[in-house]
Protein backbone atom coordinates (compact mmCIF):
# COMPACT_ATOMS: atom_id res chain seq x y z
CA UNK A 1 0.00 0.00 0.00
CA UNK A 2 1.98 3.45 -1.38
CA UNK A 3 0.96 6.12 0.57
CA UNK A 4 1.77 9.87 -0.27
CA UNK A 5 0.25 12.94 1.92
CA UNK A 6 -1.72 15.66 0.03
CA UNK A 7 -3.24 17.89 2.42
CA UNK A 8 -4.28 20.12 -0.33
CA UNK A 9 -5.90 17.56 -2.53
CA UNK A 10 -9.89 18.85 -3.81
CA UNK A 11 -10.87 17.52 -6.94
CA UNK A 12 -10.82 14.08 -8.76
CA UNK A 13 -7.30 14.58 -10.09
CA UNK A 14 -4.13 15.38 -8.20
CA UNK A 15 -0.03 16.26 -9.20
CA UNK A 16 2.19 14.75 -7.18
CA UNK A 17 4.95 17.56 -5.98
CA UNK A 18 8.76 17.13 -7.67
CA UNK A 19 9.60 14.85 -4.50
CA UNK A 20 7.09 12.96 -4.16
CA UNK A 21 6.66 11.98 -7.84
CA UNK A 22 10.33 11.04 -8.25
CA UNK A 23 9.73 8.72 -5.13
CA UNK A 24 6.88 7.00 -6.76
CA UNK A 25 8.24 6.65 -9.89
CA UNK A 26 12.20 6.54 -9.27
CA UNK A 27 11.87 4.81 -6.31
CA UNK A 28 8.79 2.61 -6.28
CA UNK A 29 9.10 2.54 -9.78
CA UNK A 30 5.52 2.70 -10.34
CA UNK A 31 3.95 3.03 -13.92
CA UNK A 32 0.23 4.03 -15.19
CA UNK A 33 -2.36 2.20 -14.22
CA UNK A 34 -0.93 1.25 -10.68
CA UNK A 35 -2.89 2.26 -7.90
CA UNK A 36 -1.41 4.52 -4.98
CA UNK A 37 -3.09 5.78 -2.01
CA UNK A 38 -3.27 9.57 -0.79
CA UNK A 39 -4.30 10.73 2.88
CA UNK A 40 -5.20 14.57 3.70
CA UNK A 41 -4.17 14.41 7.33
CA UNK A 42 -7.72 14.79 8.70
CA UNK A 43 -9.05 11.55 7.94
CA UNK A 44 -9.56 11.30 4.09
CA UNK A 45 -8.20 8.34 2.41
CA UNK A 46 -8.05 8.57 -1.63
CA UNK A 47 -7.73 5.38 -3.72
CA UNK A 48 -5.90 6.81 -7.11
CA UNK A 49 -4.38 5.50 -10.03
CA UNK A 50 -1.33 6.88 -12.08
CA UNK A 51 -2.72 8.77 -15.45
CA UNK A 52 1.24 10.09 -15.85
CA UNK A 53 4.08 8.45 -14.02
CA UNK A 54 6.06 11.93 -14.80
CA UNK A 55 9.55 11.81 -12.11
CA UNK A 56 8.94 15.71 -11.65
CA UNK A 57 4.99 15.80 -11.89
CA UNK A 58 3.15 12.78 -11.39
CA UNK A 59 -0.40 12.94 -12.40
CA UNK A 60 -3.62 10.72 -10.66
CA UNK A 61 -6.95 10.41 -11.22
CA UNK A 62 -8.90 9.80 -7.76
CA UNK A 63 -11.17 6.78 -7.98
CA UNK A 64 -12.53 6.58 -4.19
CA UNK A 65 -12.62 8.13 -0.89
CA UNK A 66 -12.80 7.39 2.91
CA UNK A 67 -13.99 9.58 5.34
CA UNK A 68 -12.82 9.51 8.71
CA UNK A 69 -10.28 6.66 8.09
CA UNK A 70 -8.10 5.18 10.83
CA UNK A 71 -9.95 7.95 13.47
CA UNK A 72 -8.85 7.21 16.66
CA UNK A 73 -11.85 6.24 19.12
CA UNK A 74 -10.20 8.20 22.17
CA UNK A 75 -8.55 11.47 22.29
CA UNK A 76 -4.80 11.86 23.77
CA UNK A 77 -2.81 15.15 24.40
CA UNK A 78 0.43 14.44 25.18
CA UNK A 79 2.47 17.83 26.24
CA UNK A 80 6.19 17.59 26.96
CA UNK A 81 8.98 19.16 27.68
CA UNK A 82 12.05 19.10 24.63
CA UNK A 83 15.00 17.17 25.84
CA UNK A 84 18.45 18.72 25.14
CA UNK A 85 18.95 16.22 22.68
CA UNK A 86 16.40 16.45 19.89
CA UNK A 87 17.10 13.30 18.65
CA UNK A 88 15.06 11.82 21.51
CA UNK A 89 12.47 13.94 20.73
CA UNK A 90 12.31 13.31 17.19
CA UNK A 91 12.00 9.63 18.63
CA UNK A 92 9.36 10.29 20.42
CA UNK A 93 7.20 11.88 17.72
CA UNK A 94 7.68 8.97 15.44
CA UNK A 95 6.79 6.37 17.49
CA UNK A 96 3.74 8.43 19.41
CA UNK A 97 2.56 9.11 15.70
CA UNK A 98 2.65 5.11 14.87
CA UNK A 99 0.59 4.15 17.79
CA UNK A 100 -1.62 6.68 18.10
CA UNK A 101 -2.02 10.39 19.43
CA UNK A 102 -4.22 12.95 18.35
CA UNK A 103 -2.36 16.10 19.72
CA UNK A 104 1.34 16.70 20.80
CA UNK A 105 2.51 20.02 22.89
CA UNK A 106 6.02 21.41 23.56
CA UNK A 107 6.34 22.35 27.20
CA UNK A 108 9.01 25.15 28.30
CA UNK A 109 9.60 24.80 31.85
CA UNK A 110 11.42 25.97 34.71
CA UNK A 111 14.10 23.44 34.31
CA UNK A 112 13.96 22.92 30.39
CA UNK A 113 17.27 23.21 28.94
CA UNK A 114 15.91 23.51 25.31
CA UNK A 115 14.45 26.61 24.72
CA UNK A 116 14.15 26.57 20.95
CA UNK A 117 12.13 24.20 18.28
CA UNK A 118 12.42 23.69 14.84
CA UNK A 119 8.71 22.18 14.28
CA UNK A 120 9.04 22.06 10.72
CA UNK A 121 11.57 19.11 11.41
CA UNK A 122 9.12 17.43 13.86
CA UNK A 123 6.83 17.75 11.60
CA UNK A 124 7.98 16.17 9.13
CA UNK A 125 9.10 13.19 10.92
CA UNK A 126 5.42 12.85 11.56
CA UNK A 127 3.90 12.93 8.29
CA UNK A 128 6.70 10.11 7.85
CA UNK A 129 5.39 8.04 10.69
CA UNK A 130 1.50 8.64 9.44
CA UNK A 131 2.61 7.14 6.11
CA UNK A 132 3.99 4.45 7.02
CA UNK A 133 2.04 3.50 9.51
CA UNK A 134 -0.97 3.85 7.09
CA UNK A 135 -2.66 6.28 9.51
CA UNK A 136 -5.25 9.21 8.09
CA UNK A 137 -4.56 11.87 10.50
CA UNK A 138 -1.68 13.62 11.23
CA UNK A 139 -1.17 14.74 14.84
CA UNK A 140 -1.51 18.11 15.90
CA UNK A 141 1.92 19.63 16.84
CA UNK A 142 1.92 22.84 18.89
CA UNK A 143 5.52 24.74 19.19
CA UNK A 144 7.03 25.59 22.64
CA UNK A 145 4.49 26.90 24.79
CA UNK A 146 5.13 28.20 28.93
CA UNK A 147 3.96 25.70 31.20
CA UNK A 148 2.29 28.43 33.39
CA UNK A 149 -0.25 29.93 29.99
CA UNK A 150 -0.88 25.49 29.13
CA UNK A 151 -2.04 25.15 32.23
CA UNK A 152 -3.70 28.11 32.04
CA UNK A 153 -6.04 26.94 29.53
CA UNK A 154 -5.79 22.85 29.48
CA UNK A 155 -9.03 21.18 30.48
CA UNK A 156 -8.02 20.94 34.67
CA UNK A 157 -10.66 17.74 34.97
CA UNK A 158 -9.32 15.76 32.06
CA UNK A 159 -5.53 16.89 32.60
CA UNK A 160 -2.62 14.93 34.84
CA UNK A 161 0.97 15.62 35.55
CA UNK A 162 3.17 12.69 35.50
CA UNK A 163 5.97 13.62 37.85
CA UNK A 164 8.60 12.28 40.47
CA UNK A 165 7.27 14.11 43.77
CA UNK A 166 6.44 10.98 46.46
CA UNK A 167 2.18 11.76 46.14
CA UNK A 168 2.27 11.09 42.78
CA UNK A 169 1.20 7.22 44.08
CA UNK A 170 -1.59 6.82 41.64
CA UNK A 171 -1.52 5.88 37.81
CA UNK A 172 -3.34 7.30 34.72
CA UNK A 173 -5.97 4.01 35.03
CA UNK A 174 -6.90 5.11 37.97
CA UNK A 175 -8.36 7.89 36.48
CA UNK A 176 -9.25 6.50 33.11
CA UNK A 177 -12.53 7.37 31.86
CA UNK A 178 -13.12 5.68 28.21
CA UNK A 179 -13.83 7.97 25.74
CA UNK A 180 -13.25 11.32 27.25
CA UNK A 181 -9.96 13.39 26.28
CA UNK A 182 -6.76 12.75 28.66
CA UNK A 183 -3.65 15.36 28.69
CA UNK A 184 -0.52 14.15 30.09
CA UNK A 185 2.29 16.65 30.84
CA UNK A 186 5.52 15.12 31.10
CA UNK A 187 8.41 17.24 32.61
CA UNK A 188 12.02 17.79 31.21
CA UNK A 189 14.91 15.85 32.18
CA UNK A 190 15.07 17.78 35.92
CA UNK A 191 11.67 17.15 36.36
CA UNK A 192 9.00 20.02 37.40
CA UNK A 193 9.90 22.65 39.68
CA UNK A 194 8.36 22.44 42.61
CA UNK A 195 6.25 25.90 41.76
CA UNK A 196 5.04 24.26 38.26
CA UNK A 197 3.97 21.57 40.45
CA UNK A 198 2.01 23.12 42.85
CA UNK A 199 0.38 25.57 40.05
CA UNK A 200 -1.06 22.68 38.47
CA UNK A 201 -2.84 21.11 41.73
CA UNK A 202 -4.56 24.70 42.37
CA UNK A 203 -6.33 24.42 38.95
CA UNK A 204 -7.29 21.29 39.75
CA UNK A 205 -4.90 19.12 37.41
CA UNK A 206 -3.87 15.78 39.46
CA UNK A 207 -0.56 13.65 39.69
CA UNK A 208 0.25 10.28 38.40
CA UNK A 209 2.63 7.84 38.21
CA UNK A 210 4.17 6.01 35.34
CA UNK A 211 6.07 3.03 37.57
CA UNK A 212 8.41 2.60 40.08
CA UNK A 213 11.42 3.19 37.25
CA UNK A 214 13.20 6.71 36.67
CA UNK A 215 12.04 7.41 33.14
CA UNK A 216 14.30 9.25 30.40
CA UNK A 217 11.34 12.40 29.15
CA UNK A 218 11.04 10.92 26.07
CA UNK A 219 10.29 7.38 27.50
CA UNK A 220 8.05 8.67 29.77
CA UNK A 221 6.12 10.26 26.90
CA UNK A 222 5.89 7.38 24.98
CA UNK A 223 4.76 5.09 28.41
CA UNK A 224 1.95 7.26 28.89
CA UNK A 225 1.22 7.57 24.67
CA UNK A 226 0.79 3.97 24.98
CA UNK A 227 -0.97 3.40 28.07
CA UNK A 228 -4.17 5.26 27.00
CA UNK A 229 -4.02 3.29 23.93
CA UNK A 230 -3.88 -0.07 25.80
CA UNK A 231 -6.35 1.36 28.54
CA UNK A 232 -8.78 2.30 25.51
CA UNK A 233 -8.21 -1.43 23.99
CA UNK A 234 -8.91 -3.06 27.28
CA UNK A 235 -12.08 -1.28 27.82
CA UNK A 236 -13.39 -1.66 24.12
CA UNK A 237 -12.59 -5.15 24.29
CA UNK A 238 -14.63 -5.80 27.72
CA UNK A 239 -17.98 -3.74 25.74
Amino acid sequence: MHIFYTPDITSEFYTLNEEESKHCTRVLRLQPGDTVYLVDGVGGLYTSIIQDANHKKCKLQIIDKQIEYGKLPYVSHIAVAPTKNMDRMEWFVEKAVEIGVNEITFLLCEHSERRQLRLDRLEKIAVSAMKQSQKGYLPLLNDLTPFHKFVQQAHHERTFIAHLEDDATKSIKDYYTPLDPHCILIGPEGDFSSSEIQEAYKLGIRPVTLGNSRLRTETAALVACHTLQVLHEIHDTLR
